[in-house]
């Protein structure tokens, strides 16, 4: 289970068994404005979530890009992982 970036999508995805985990995002120039995340509800409550977001992170740092967080989800994480603020860019 890894994360993927899906560009002509505009996302971020986690394939499970059973549906696709999500972070929806759209351009700002350079950054990426992450505007919201998706778990399926049948995978609620298992980790997925922290799962897909560190992926992202870890992409997006791999690939020297910053993100802007809207996602509140993603907000609350961030702020449980100081470890990445490095990517985060407003």
């Amino acid at each position: 289970m890894d994360v993927v970036e899906n560009p002509a999508q505009n996302r971020f995805e986690l394939t499970l068994d059973g549906g696709t985990a999500l972070v929806a995002y759209r351009r700002d120039g350079e950054r990426l404005v992450l505007v919201h995340t998706e778990v399926p509800s049948q995978f609620a409550g298992q980790g997925i979530g922290s799962k897909l977001a560190k992926g992202v992170f870890e992409l997006l740092r791999a690939s020297g890009r910053k993100a802007v967080v809207r996602c509140e989800f993603l907000k609350g994480w961030i702020a449980k992982h100081p470890e990445y603020e490095d990517v985060v860019d407003g």
